[in-house]
């Protein structure tokens, strides 16, 4: 292991595509969120924050003793950057904690013009300890590092760069069938480009061959993922991350659920807690990370080339905790459910996650009895169960 001066305190990242999933990531355990204001980010797709939000989004975490790191990562033209300056400056007003940036141009202009430290994005593809140092030299504080660096290639950056720097890498989520996100799929297929924050993941897509003289055999009568590798799962190997060291572990997905920010961070918590004890991770939580949507995992770059193994059922999101009373729980439904049915719950709450309960009959906002839960984000009051704020409920899939 590194020795004790040589490791700064660590950070679990997680990811934040809206206000909604805010203080999901928070209530789960993350340290540190990052997200994106309504320009210059890497995720159109998602809602994103517009100035107040951004505003609420840092008092928020600063009110937990959390932090907050904005994204700033498209590569951008000559007419992008004319308010640029604002925008910054106005970042720099709320107390953003870190600036998530790839561009060159965009980099100087935030080291020059603010205070806030300035992270070097994946899309910027640092692979070696010689590019690092130069973005050190500007003024960057953290490198957030290629995906395809394993952890002996990792080892020798971190022990020929300045501590000062700090490292960043995933340790979950969807993996980009380019060097970090520098691919002309989507652009070519649908005229949504990937570094302008619109790509439609067209690599995660089922294909089909059309107009070839020879069969070619798929797997899957309706088509198959060409292109689509698993997604990472490194959470049975934060201690050697730790040692490489790693010090802020970042999960992808800011354009997934409450439910997939909830169950993800809330593994990647108990597993970084672990490997700072030394003690061995729960099993639960290692299994915890299927019953999250996925498409099988690996564990990336990190200990060579990868290799692909299928993926399993995971669970339906079926509601999320709003609020507990004395009459019982207030729970928002997302995926149908009914009286009967058996469900499982994510909390943080170690005490009640994992349980198993069965749907009482339910109650909607005027006191209607209700048996079948089929009205997407309709409040329903579950009588006699209490749970804490934000815990969620969910059933298997039998089948994707």
């Amino acid at each position: 292991m590194r020795a004790a001066e040589e490791i700064t305190a660590v950070e679990l990242l997680a990811p934040v595509g809206d206000i909604t999933r805010l203080p999901v990531a928070i209530a789960y355990g993350a340290d540190a969120v990052y997200l994106s204001g309504k320009s210059l980010g890497m995720r159109a797709a998602c809602k994103n924050f517009d100035r107040a939000e951004l505003k609420a989004a840092v008092n928020m975490t600063h009110g937990k003793n959390k932090k907050c790191y904005v994204t700033l990562n498209v590569f951008p033209n000559d007419d992008d950057l004319k308010s640029a300056d604002e925008y910054l400056q106005y970042l720099s007003e709320i107390n953003v904690d870190g600036l998530i940036i790839s561009d060159l141009g965009l980099i100087k202009r935030a080291v020059d013009k603010t205070d806030i430290p300035v992270h070097v994005s994946t899309q910027a593809n640092i692979m070696n300890s010689d590019t690092a140092k130069i973005y050190a030299d500007m003024g960057v504080k953290r490198i957030v590092l290629a995906r395809e660096l394993s952890l002996d290639q990792i080892r020798v950056l971190r022990d020929r760069l300045d501590y000062s720097v700090e490292l960043e890498a995933f340790v979950h989520g969807a993996m980009c069938i380019s060097y970090s996100g520098r691919c002309l799929l989507s652009s070519y297929l649908k005229g949504r480009p990937a570094n302008r924050g619109e790509c439609n993941q067209a690599c995660r897509m089922r294909f089909k061959p059309e107009g070839f003289d020879e069969p070619l055999e798929f797997t899957e009568d309706d088509g198959t993922y060409i292109f689509g590798g698993n997604d990472l799962n490194m959470i049975e190997h934060m201690s050697e991350l730790i040692d490489a060291g790693v010090t802020s572990f970042k999960i992808e997905g800011r354009v997934k659920t409450e439910y997939y920010v909830g169950c993800v961070v809330n593994s990647y918590r108990h597993a970084v807690d672990a490997a700072l004890k030394g003690e061995k991770l729960d099993g639960m939580y290692v299994s915890d990370l299927y019953k999250a949507p996925n498409r099988g995992f690996n564990t990336g770059f990190y200990f060579g080339m990868p290799e692909y193994g299928a993926g399993e059922p995971y669970c339906d999101f079926c509601g999320m905790a709003l609020s507990d009373g004395a009459d019982g729980t207030v729970i928002e439904m997302r995926n149908r459910f009914r009286t009967g049915d058996t469900l499982e719950i994510l909390s943080y709450d170690d005490g009640c996650h994992n349980k198993l309960i069965t749907v009482p009959t339910m109650y909607d906002e005027i006191g209607e009895p209700v048996t079948d839960a089929k009205i997407v984000c309709q409040k329903l009051l579950f009588k006699g169960l209490h749970l804490p704020k934000y815990s969620m409920l969910r059933k298997p899939r039998v089948s994707r």
